[in-house]
């Protein structure tokens, strides 16, 4: 794997690629916020967009692309089922609201949000009609532990292209990573700054004097180095801009091995698998 710019992109299972860096945009506010902050991640450079049906902006980033001199199919667009659109043909009609809203008539990557139990197979299952009907480029799941992407892959079709998950230097989720390698199944990680948790810590705040980076750099670089796409959230353009500068050094692997060793275990969201839905 080679990380040398912002526009170097993974290859899913299916040959569809997909940035190693994009924009999260959950809890930014729709309307102007959103448009201004999709707007400026394009303008440095991002491609990939990672919005939500439960983020309710879905309309606002559909606008910014819109406003951009960027060509559709040079954008990659994530957006996802909420819990309680789950089932065959309620999914089927919560992503043509995604779309709708969106504007766009296809999407690049879309998920699952959460595991419904009872529900998630069905789910997938209208994941993979509209991945057969040329409405999603791929298709893919988010907060699925090892048993729930065992389950699909024994139920259903087409395996997962793309696993979404909490993953940071205190979650390095190291299972559940060569699960998925082993099955081709790209890791995401949401939340990949533990929500600014983690960068105060010691050993980040050494590596980055070390390097000559921000702490923020180096966890994002790890997680590079690591084969895991991250889409770090910001409004802020400095901040934007600073989370796209990871692209011009490299950790060794005295260093990478010092932050795997920071992993508790330690969660900023809930466990998939007691999820209250």
């Amino acid at each position: 794997m080679t990380f040398k710019t912002i526009e170097d992109c993974t290859a899913l299972h299916n040959g569809v690629k997909m940035p190693w860096l994009g924009l999260g945009v959950y809890k930014v506010n729709d309307g102007n916020e959103v448009i201004n902050t999709v707007k400026t991640a394009i303008e440095i450079g991002y491609r990939s967009i990672d919005t939500a049906a439960l983020y309710n902006n879905e309309e606002g980033v559909g606008k910014a692309i819109k406003q951009t001199n960027i060509p559709r199919e040079e954008l990659f667009i994530t957006t996802k089922v909420w819990n309680d659109q789950q089932g065959y043909d309620s999914t089927l009609i919560a992503f043509e609201e995604s779309r709708r809203k969106l504007d766009v008539d296809y999407i690049d990557l879309y998920l699952i949000h959460w595991a419904v139990k009872e529900k998630y197979i069905e789910t997938w299952k209208a994941l993979e009609k509209l991945y057969q009907d040329g409405a999603v480029r791929a298709i893919g799941v988010c907060n699925f532990q090892i048993h729930h992407l065992n389950d699909i892959i024994s139920n259903c079709t087409i395996k997962p292209m793309v696993n979404q998950v909490e993953l940071h230097p205190r979650l390095s989720q190291t299972e559940l990573r060569s699960f998925c390698n082993e099955n081709e199944i790209q890791i995401e990680a949401w939340a990949p700054l533990m929500r600014g948790r983690i960068l105060d810590n010691p050993t980040i705040i050494e590596l980055a004097q070390k390097y000559n980076k921000k702490p923020s750099q180096i966890v994002l670089r790890w997680h590079l180095q690591n084969g895991v796409v991250i889409i770090p959230k910001s409004v802020h353009r400095e901040r934007i801009e600073e989370n796209a500068n990871v692209f011009d050094f490299q950790l060794d692997g005295t260093d990478m091995n010092a932050i795997d060793a920071l992993n508790t275990n330690e969660r900023t969201g809930q466990d998939p698998d007691h999820f209250k839905f």
